[in-house]
């Protein structure tokens, strides 16, 4: 179903076009103004109605080029907002804002469209209880457990294995959780869109995913609306169908900055360093609509950039104030050949507390913490005087510090094909079982080398 194939809910006036500003085309009405949210269309030109000026007369945001308008030419409303196809139809499609196909097959047949404006969820159906989403992967596990319904933060640049990581985590959900998993590309490149499809085909974890796109060279207006779409899909599988959600955002920070572009072109007066004086509230709008009720759970892991690493940007500061985790790759820990390139010591999780993830837990999780960072510390005299002159105290802290980074690396089963090597799950009993073994060690039977890239310690015999 193409966008102006949408039904026409009510019929009102036609309008006619009164002003062309860039990306915003006001439009008068002398009978029935539609509301905020509406669409309308100018042509084969969509519109979506920002806001209302006063004497028949709306500001709308195009959802393509307005190349081909005029001042005068006819409008037409729907009567309604942007309505997308939900449910099993979608799985395994790559679609736009209007649900529309870009994988070049046939356009879903879904029973059911609903508006992509949603309130979020009442107080009363959310669910009151915090749990852990267990990934299978130890780093995240262990450091930086993830909230069932909760949000998560993805920090890290280029070739630090974003992608990768995403893709396992897609795949985990899918064949350990029963559960689907979508994807929202805002103001991704057509280059990473087409590269995440071949390779979620290739994992065979497309089939219980859907992946949405607005794409770089689209619309300020299709990238903001883009994240709406997405949740109104996956609110329909939490909701309808009770099932777990997983929801990637890549990236969430482009989403604020095409509110940012909507909100000079609307003609509204800046806020600090220029942001949208709308921002934490069309942020909110977003989020909000992310977490667990009584039914289901969208969790969502979102990749965040950070503008010139400044985590005081208006934008950064409040995309965290929505985070319950961070995981932060390291390039350092990449270049090192240690995947996922997790960074121990700047991940971090609000769920990591005695009360949520019990007692012990949080002891080898804190302890496993300070080993690295004591043996981050030494770095420095290792490579001035060497390891000799290390008290035997101090080399034993190393030496659990060196099997601890290794054995927090993994094998994924996403890159099974091409690194030969079979994808683990590892359980979390099984990760703290192996971290508390090599934290209680002063010496070991077996070298660095055979922690690297294994599942739980039971494969430290075959590794060896």
């Amino acid at each position: 179903m193409t966008a102006k194939a949408q039904t026409v809910l009510a019929t009102t006036t036609d309008g006619r076009i009164s002003a062309i500003r860039g990306g915003v085309v006001d439009v008068v009405f002398d009978g029935a103004v539609p509301r905020i949210h509406d669409l309308l269309y100018a042509g084969d030109i969509a519109l979506e109605v920002a806001g209302l000026i006063g004497h028949g007369k709306v500001r709308a945001m195009a959802m393509a080029p307005v190349r081909g308008l005029g001042l005068g030419m006819t409008v037409t409303a729907t009567g309604g907002p942007i309505k997308v196809p939900v449910g099993d139809a979608v799985l395994g499609r790559m679609l736009d804002v209007f649900g529309a196909p870009i994988d070049g097959r046939p356009a879903p047949v879904a029973t059911e469209h609903r508006a992509i404006h949603q309130p979020p969820p009442l107080l009363s159906e959310r669910a009151p209880q915090s749990k852990i989403l267990e990934t299978g992967i130890k780093a995240i596990d262990l450091l930086s457990p993830i909230e069932r319904g909760g949000k998560t933060g993805l920090f890290g640049g280029a070739g630090v294995g974003k992608t990768v990581l995403i893709t396992e985590l897609i795949n985990n959900t899918v064949q350990h959780h029963q559960g689907v998993s979508l994807f929202c590309g805002i103001g991704e490149r057509s280059r990473e869109a087409e590269e995440l499809y071949r390779e979620m085909g290739e994992a065979g974890v497309r089939e219980k995913t859907v992946m949405l796109f607005g794409q770089m060279n689209e619309a300020p207006g299709v990238r903001f609306l883009v994240g709406h779409t997405a949740l109104t899909m996956a609110e329909y599988f939490r909701d309808d169908k009770g099932q777990d959600v997983l929801l990637l955002i890549d990236n969430i920070f482009r989403f604020v900055q095409a509110g940012s572009e909507v909100s000079g072109l609307l003609g509204r007066m800046p806020s600090r360093v220029g942001y949208q004086p709308t921002l934490a509230t069309e942020l909110a709008g977003l989020e909000e609509r992310i977490t667990s009720t009584k039914r289901g759970a969208i969790t969502s892991i979102q990749a965040v950039y950070v503008p010139a690493d400044d985590f005081t940007d208006p934008a950064a500061a409040h995309i965290f104030s929505h985070l319950s985790a961070s995981v932060v790759l390291s390039r350092k820990r990449a270049s090192e050949g240690l995947y996922p390139a997790v960074d121990p010591l700047a991940s971090a999780s609000v769920m990591l507390t005695p009360s949520v993830v019990g007692q012990r837990h949080y002891d080898i999780a804190r302890e496993v913490r300070r080993t690295l960072a004591e043996y981050e510390e030494l770095r420095d005299i290792i490579a001035m005087l060497g390891l000799e002159e290390l008290s035997s105290a101090d080399r034993a802290t190393v030496g659990r510090a060196r099997r601890l980074e290794r054995f927090l690396t993994q094998p994924f089963f996403t890159t099974g094909s091409f690194s030969g090597v079979e994808g683990k799950l590892v359980p979390i009993e099984d990760t703290l079982s192996g971290c508390e073994t090599i934290l209680s060690q002063t010496e070991f039977e077996h070298p660095e080398s055979a922690y690297y890239m294994i599942g739980g310690l039971d494969d430290l015999e075959n590794a060896s």
